[in-house]
C-alpha cells in the first residue's frame, strides 16, 4: 500500500517581511517563525522554500510607503510597493533558525523580472500562465498533503495555498501558528477565502499533528 507523502512549504520567511527591515514590509513577529516552520517540517517528507527575489528597478517600486497599494496597469504587477527582497540585501535573507537554502528539497525564487510581481509560489505571473515548476515537482514526489506556513498570511501564503489546492489538487493545510499577517481584517478575509476552496486551517502544532496523515 502506497503511503501518501507530505510536503512542508516555507513561504517567503525573509527578513524583508519582519521588523528586522523596518523600511521594507515589516510584519509584526515575522522574525519569530523559525521554530514553528521547523516543527511543521518535522512532520513532512520533503521541505520547500519560496523567496521573493525582486530587482531594485521593478516597475511597481515606489519610494514612499504612503504611495503603496496603488493600482497599476501591468498585467502581472497589480499594485505599487516599496522596494523589498532585493537579492544581496538584508531583506532577501531568510529569518533566524531556518536551514541553509541548500538543505531544502526544492526552492522557488519569484518576482525576478521587473514587470512581474506574483504573490503565489506556483506561478511566475499573476495570470498563472507560467509555472515555477512547484506543482509539477510535488506531483513527481508523490506528495498528496501540503502544509503551508510563512509570510504573510493575507498575501503570499493565501495565494500559494489556493494555487496548490485549485491548480495542484493537493490536500492543503495552512498552519496559522507558523504564519503572520499584515492586518487582522485582511487576514480574516484570507482565511475565509482559503476555507471556501477547501483548505484546512489549524492554529497549533498539536492540531496540525492530528490532521497530518501518518
Amino acid at each position: 500500500m502506497r503511503i501518501a507523502r507530505i510536503a512542508a512549504i516555507d513561504v517567503d520567511p525573509q527578513r524583508t517581511f519582519t521588523p528586522d527591515c523596518p523600511d521594507e514590509l515589516p510584519v509584526p513577529e515575522g522574525n519569530q517563525l523559525g521554530s514553528a516552520l521547523n516543527a511543521q517540517a518535522a512532520l513532512a517528507d520533503v521541505r520547500v522554500l519560496t523567496k521573493d527575489a525582486h530587482p531594485a528597478n521593478a516597475v511597481w517600486v515606489v519610494d514612499d510607503a504612503a504611495d503603496m497599494l496603488q493600482p497599476l496597469s501591468y498585467k502581472n504587477a497589480d499594485l505599487t510597493w516599496v522596494k523589498h527582497a532585493v537579492p544581496g540585501t538584508k531583506g532577501f535573507e531568510t529569518i533566524d533558525d531556518l536551514p541553509p537554502v541548500t538543505e531544502y528539497d526544492y526552492v522557488v525564487w519569484k518576482g525576478v523580472e521587473p514587470d512581474l510581481h506574483p504573490y503565489g509560489a506556483c506561478f511566475h505571473d499573476i495570470e498563472e500562465k507560467l509555472s515555477t515548476g512547484l506543482i509539477e515537482w510535488l506531483h513527481s514526489q508523490e506528495v498528496e498533503t501540503v502544509i503551508v506556513g510563512g509570510l504573510a498570511t493575507d498575501y503570499c501564503v493565501k495565494t500559494t495555498a489556493i494555487q496548490l489546492k485549485k491548480r495542484g489538487q493537493f490536500d492543503v493545510i495552512v498552519n496559522l501558528a507558523a504564519c503572520r499577517g499584515i492586518h487582522p481584517q485582511t487576514v480574516a478575509a484570507a482565511c475565509d477565502e482559503m476555507l471556501d476552496v477547501g483548505i484546512k486551517l489549524v492554529d497549533s502544532q498539536l492540531a496540525l499533528g492530528c490532521l497530518v496523515p501518518r
